[in-house]
């Protein structure tokens, strides 16, 4: 596959684009058409929920088919037409109709494009780091972008840009290499179960499911809490922008000899850490200086972290559940966590303010604990050979 680098940073580029173009603003988008920092919060959950069965269903179908580039190419249509349901009036109920919509679409492209690349890069050659960071560079120039579309055009031209990045992930995903996420007629849905019965998985889960659910509270409220402290509309895209640049200096810079040295295990306690600081800080002050030294800390409470759990299940999880242990990370580690801390985001800023940061602070410090033994494959575990994870300890059931 000699063309598949390329090929790749073109579905990273585009998937990550219109994740920037679209999800910075959102909040304040739905803000601006009246609804209630609660109905935000309930849009945003209701969003996230969705996904719990909108990641894993794609994922399965994925991996049932042998088909990961087409169900891919499939839900990134699906989610440049229904980006546009966000023009289709205010209100509670149609906002929370698009935001539904919306969510079960986009809900399985990263872990889908992450299940493709993970392969593709072992196969030929290209580091998964190159790739993800490429996406996260792309994430800047969308949220730079929404930054100067909403200071001349308005919120409003925000799902448009978005639909447009995404019609252009479901070309780009059809040219992708003809590899596979898995064996056609795989019975997926038992080797979910076997998954979720996987202590060693479920406690991986569980870590990514605090940290970065902590983010909960400033990805719903943070563009909110800056604009009512007077910074406007390119200082709030810089902040953010600088938060994407940090995940692109891990991805590409420091993530893989930190990992080296520390291990998998270290790099998850780091993450967490830096969560505790970062949301401490968070709860004390919206002076300038201080946002610009924490949020550079997103490099550390998402994308270590996230390198860190792509080595672990790279190194446990069979080949033909690439697809399906994606979407299970994402939406058990991700999508059920950041559903209920976005459930609780809004009632939680509306009677504590910035205090609803010092929350956030300790669901990482919780994660501390469940770090212990996370530091990837022991001798007895699965490898990249395929074989399965016992459902106690995660070790290998070989034949």
């Amino acid at each position: 596959m000699p063309a598949a680098l390329p090929r790749f940073l073109l579905v990273y580029a585009a998937l990550y684009a219109g994740y920037g173009l679209t999800t910075p603003f959102l909040p304040a988008l739905l803000n601006q058409r009246g609804l209630s920092p609660t109905e935000v919060g309930l849009v945003l959950a209701a969003g996230t929920g969705i996904r719990l069965a909108a990641g894993p269903f794609a994922g399965l179908i994925a991996d049932r088919l042998a088909a990961g580039r087409g169900v891919l190419a499939v839900f990134a249509a699906l989610s440049a037409s229904s980006a546009l349901l966000y023009l289709a009036g205010h209100g509670f109920a149609g906002l929370l109709l698009a935001g539904l919509a919306h969510a079960a679409a986009t809900a399985p492209l990263a872990p889908l494009a992450d299940a493709l690349a993970l392969p593709a890069a072992a196969a030929c050659r290209f580091a998964y780091g190159t790739v993800r960071g490429a996406g996260s560079a792309a994430f800047i120039a969308g949220t730079l972008a929404a930054g100067q579309a909403v200071a001349l055009l308005g919120l409003s031209a925000l799902p448009v840009a978005g639909a447009l990045a995404f019609a252009a992930l479901a070309g780009a995903s059809l040219r992708l290499p003809t590899a596979t996420t898995g064996d056609a007629g795989t019975p997926a849905t038992a080797g979910a179960g076997m998954l979720l019965r996987s202590r060693p998985f479920l406690r991986l889960v569980a870590v990514a499911a605090l940290v970065i659910g902590s983010h909960a509270v400033h990805d719903a409220f943070a563009v909110i809490r800056w604009r009512g402290a007077g910074l406007g509309a390119m200082t709030v895209s810089l902040l953010w922008a600088e938060a994407v640049a940090a995940e692109v200096l891990v991805f590409l810079v420091l993530g893989p000899p930190l990992l080296a040295r520390i291990g998998p295990g270290g790099a998850l306690a780091l993450a967490a850490g830096a969560g505790i600081l970062r949301w401490s800080a968070a709860a004390l002050t919206v002076a300038l200086p201080a946002l610009v030294a924490i949020q550079a800390l997103h490099g550390l409470t998402f994308a270590l972290l996230h390198l860190a759990a792509m080595r672990i299940l790279a190194r446990t999880v069979p080949p033909g559940l690439a697809a399906t242990a994606q979407t299970l990370y994402g939406t058990l580690g991700l999508g059920l966590a950041t559903t209920l801390a976005t459930l609780a985001a809004g009632p939680l800023y509306d009677r504590l303010g910035a205090g609803a940061f010092w929350v956030m602070a300790a669901a990482c410090a919780a994660a501390l604990p469940l770090v212990r033994g996370l530091g990837g494959r022991e001798p007895d575990e699965p490898g990249p050979d395929g074989r399965g994870l016992d459902r106690d300890t995660g070790r290998s059931r070989a034949s």
